[in-house]
């Protein structure tokens, strides 16, 4: 629904509707005028912040349009009301309103068109295309930025006038106003105008379509991350981002949804955006050896068809979801898992998965993760409490928030000898269940209450200078990273200018990510290392939160898969209370955690663990367990990666070469099978020479 400012918004602007019609009838000029004004701010204000409840308004039927119908058609009313149906400003009103909605049709045509035409049918990023075709400016952004609000919040004038002129009684100023939203209007679509020809417009699809083809020529392109999925789906293709920009071949990832590109997070790969099926089969991938699949979705077809390269099935992520071992999966050459789980788990499911077409890569995406080396001197552990979120299903094992999570955080803050604990809840918690929304707050007010208690604690001493240095050096970084991600990124511009624009500053890319791990540096220093925290947003990010962690707390998800590379103890919450033997055996990732009940009370297991590594009765079983799921540490995963990819393209060269040699040598013994004196012809039909 919103916040509960845009809510109160909403309820105005609905309420002030029923109070125009009765200011209109009574009549009072004064209460319209004030009715009439809480009504555009209220409109205003939420199509400033974006809100939900504006597209929920127009499902009802009482969309944008409508709403400034029906206040002109009231104030038309209280000017018949006002017993000025016979004066000039009645008719001057009505007048006004109907040539006003008359602009609408071709202000709405233009701007369609203007956009339409600015659509590219391939959009790019960090491709030379600028050089190659001509792609013009965008019109100024004010012209088609939230346009049909600015062109319907011209009336305004008219409203004005015509009000003042109803209560002084002098239609002058009436016509005043009218004259100004009339000219306003027809200036609004006159500017428009030239953005629909000539030297305005994009060049058409087959000109930018010979371009990107251009710049592939002389690429190269080798291995191909192919990503198709909704706007919610992002983080499966951000993934990997790293991992293509780190191949010794030369990489391009092909995207099948403009969504997915807004949404792609800053890259050095060059990036080829074609939402149209023909224009993809149409592209010359000719050098490309291997294709790389995130996902498993119907669109993938489109690539699939090509036989000049292998295709491989790397997944999204390692768990034991169904997702997994999809049946679809055997429609690649092969599939790549991070270790020898990913290969059992297609023999137990037996989907069609050829277990010679398995290859253990290892995950590149998990090298940020440390190795624990137990912990430093000087410093108390700290616990990560990272739980997931309730799902969907309302399934009680889906979270351990609701049932178990107040039990945990209550046992952690209250361990004798004392932990640090760092509580970061996945960002959906709360967003469908009010119970995990409520023990949510509850667990961030048990961690806040209890760090304040232990500051005021004299047995804790904080480092006040040096966390002054490090909030210095915060907003040094956060200002300068703030300059270079604002004269960066698309935001602002159309496809067409983002595409012409959207070659990365590899400099200002690089000197972005130093920064982002100088700000992490600098983040954890700014508070004591004693503190208990509640981190929520983006930053610090997960890995990050591993990395200053002994122990972590979780739930069954990818995060516990994740934590696993780190080799720390561990602990799980059996919410749903199965038993630990039957959630082990249900559950690969947690065959080497501490189970816990509802009640947390096994809870200690997992703090001896981290206090006495060396009794630590599990840390065996936590290593086997991570060469199991993850492959082993050498050589690292992306070398193993690399190498998959080389041998893979090594297969498909040998497949192209055998294919033309079995192609030119079928040509050969057609003609040596050729009637002497005969011609073959272009149709295959002999022309008749030699013949009698």
């Amino acid at each position: 629904m919103g916040s509960a400012a845009e809510l109160a918004a909403a309820v105005l602007m609905v309420a002030g509707f029923p109070a125009l019609m009765l200011a209109a009838l009574v009549p009072s000029v004064p209460a319209f005028a004030a009715a009439a004004a809480v009504t555009y701010l209220a409109d205003h204000y939420l199509h400033r912040k974006g809100s939900y409840l504006i597209n929920r308004l127009g499902k009802v039927r009482a969309g944008l349009s409508i709403r400034f119908l029906i206040r002109q058609l009231l104030l038309v009313l209280l000017l018949a009301r006002l017993s000025l149906a016979d004066n000039l400003i009645y008719y001057g009103a009505i007048a006004c309103f109907i040539a006003f909605y008359g602009l609408q049709a071709p202000h709405g045509a233009l701007v369609q068109l203007i956009r339409n035409r600015r659509r590219m049918p391939v959009a790019t990023r960090n491709i030379d295309l600028k050089s190659r075709i001509r792609i013009p400016d965008a019109p100024p952004r004010g012209l088609l930025h939230r346009s049909a609000e600015k062109m319907l919040h011209l009336d305004l004038a008219a409203v004005v006038g015509i009000l003042v002129a109803a209560q002084v009684e002098s239609a002058l100023i009436g016509f005043v106003g009218i004259g100004i939203t009339v000219a306003l209007g027809t200036l609004y679509v006159l500017a428009l105008v030239p953005y629909v020809r000539g030297r305005k417009i994009p060049p058409k699809a087959e000109r930018v379509l010979a371009a990107v083809d251009d710049w592939l020529g002389e690429y190269k392109p080798e291995t191909v991350l192919y990503f198709s999925g909704s706007k919610d789906s992002a983080y499966q293709v951000n993934m990997w981002l790293d991992t293509m920009e780190n191949l010794d071949s030369k990489p391009l990832i092909i995207l099948r949804e403009r969504v997915i590109l807004n949404n792609l997070a800053p890259t050095t790969v060059p990036v080829i955006c074609v939402p149209g099926g023909v224009h993809l089969m149409n592209l010359d991938l000719s050098t490309v050896r291997v294709a790389l699949y995130a996902a498993n979705v119907g669109k993938n077809i489109h690539l699939l068809r090509v036989p000049t390269m292998k295709h491989v099935f790397i997944g999204h992520g390692d768990s034991d979801k169904l997702a997994s071992v999809n049946p679809f999966s055997k429609v690649y050459d092969e599939v790549w898992t991070a270790g020898r789980a990913g290969r059992d788990r297609y023999a137990i499911a037996d989907v069609g998965v050829r277990d010679d077409d398995i290859v253990e890569v290892g995950r590149p995406q998990l090298a940020p993760i440390q190795t624990w080396q137990g912990v430093p001197d000087g410093r108390i552990p700290t616990v990560l409490y990272a739980p997931t979120w309730e799902g969907w299903d309302g399934n009680p094992g889906n979270t351990s928030i609701v049932l178990a999570g107040e039990s945990i955080v209550n046992r952690l803050v209250t361990a004798d000898p004392p932990v640090r604990v760092l509580y970061k809840p996945h960002p959906f918690t709360g967003t469908v269940s009010k119970e995990a929304k409520a023990a949510h707050q509850r667990i961030t007010a048990l961690v806040r209450k209890a760090a304040a208690e232990r500051a005021a604690d004299s047995r804790f001493a904080a480092d006040s200078a040096a966390q002054a240095q490090a909030k210095a050096e915060l907003a040094r970084i956060e200002a300068r990273i703030a300059e270079l991600v604002g004269t960066g990124g698309d935001k602002g511009r159309d496809e067409a200018e983002a595409t012409r624009d959207g070659l990365v500053d590899a400099a200002r890319h690089e000197e972005v990510a130093r920064l982002r791990a100088e700000w992490n540096d600098a983040y954890w220093r700014s508070f004591p290392t004693w503190e208990h925290r509640v981190i929520t947003g983006a930053e610090p990010r997960l890995y990050d939160c591993f990395n200053v962690s002994d122990a972590m707390v979780s739930d069954i998800s990818s995060v516990v898969s994740d934590f696993i590379a780190s080799g720390k103890p561990y602990a799980v919450t059996d919410s749903a209370e199965v038993g630990a033997e039957e959630f082990k055996r249900n559950n690969t990732a947690v065959r080497a955690a501490v189970i816990l009940s509802n009640s947390a009370s096994e809870l200690g297991e997992l703090l001896d663990a981290v206090r006495d590594p060396a009794a630590d009765p599990l840390a065996e079983d936590r290593k086997e367990l991570k060469q199991y799921l993850l492959g082993p540490d050498e050589p690292t995963s992306i070398d193993q990666f690399n190498t998959a990819v080389a041998n893979l393209a090594i297969k498909a060269e040998t497949r192209n070469v055998g294919q033309e040699s079995r192609v030119s040598a079928a040509a050969e013994g057609e003609l040596a099978n050729a009637v002497p004196g005969q011609r073959v012809s272009a149709a295959g039909e002999t022309d008749g020479v030699g013949t009698a």
